[in-house]
């Protein structure tokens, strides 16, 4: 069974200096009770390219509104669900915040927060994901030295034309999953004002 999914790194401040940018991150509690940091995602749903679905989820489970500049890589991982063995994929793509207040209120999200671009490697709970930072920050490089065109092109997404079925996806363990595969597959493992601003989420974990 495979399983495909999209998402974001929503960064604001883009245009500003590094040090003053924020990404916006989801937390959530594992089966041991620890709160775990990690990038907005989720499935792919019929008639959505992974654009589509990375700025719907991202709004969903952030209430930030971002649009795509550049993908960032895909992730490949395995799980096992319901005595299903489960291949999902998940592309990332960088995204400039537009927009919205941050909330948790999706049920499947325990806490939201603004987190300075140059924390994320110690705030990410997965290695792949702090990895998918790494790529964000040379990206973001190449957007304040050469400008936008410098950015490399969307890779093409068409429509999912099936609906895919939703698995209950177990909580990975940190670190346990494998680097970003930027292409090559890994296995076993309502209206917005412009501005930053939060609704008691906080500021960071």
């Amino acid at each position: 069974m495979h399983e495909t999914s999209a998402g974001g790194l929503v960064i604001d401040g883009l245009d500003g200096p590094k040090d003053t940018q924020v990404a916006a991150l989801i937390g959530r509690i594992d089966r041991r009770g620890r709160l775990l940091w990690s990038l907005p995602k989720g499935h792919i749903e019929l008639g959505e390219t992974a654009e589509q679905t990375a700025i719907r989820e991202v709004a969903e489970e952030t209430g930030i509104q971002g649009s795509v500049l550049a993908a960032l890589g895909s992730i490949d991982y395995w799980f096992v669900t319901e005595g299903r063995r489960v291949h999902k994929t998940v592309h990332h793509y960088l995204m400039r915040f537009l927009g919205g207040e941050l909330s948790d209120d999706d049920v499947e999200v325990s806490e939201v927060a603004w987190v300075p671009l140059q924390e994320l490697p110690s705030r990410l709970a997965y290695a792949d994901e702090r990895k998918l930072a790494e790529v964000a920050g040379e990206l973001i490089d190449k957007l304040h030295t050469d400008g936008p065109a410098a950015l490399p092109p969307l890779p093409h997404s068409s429509p999912r034309r099936r609906a895919q079925t939703h698995s209950h996806t177990r909580n990975r363990r940190p670190d346990e999953s494998a680097q970003p595969s930027l292409g090559a597959e890994r296995s076993d493992r309502g209206k917005t004002q412009p501005g930053r601003r939060t609704n008691g989420c906080g500021q960071g974990p």
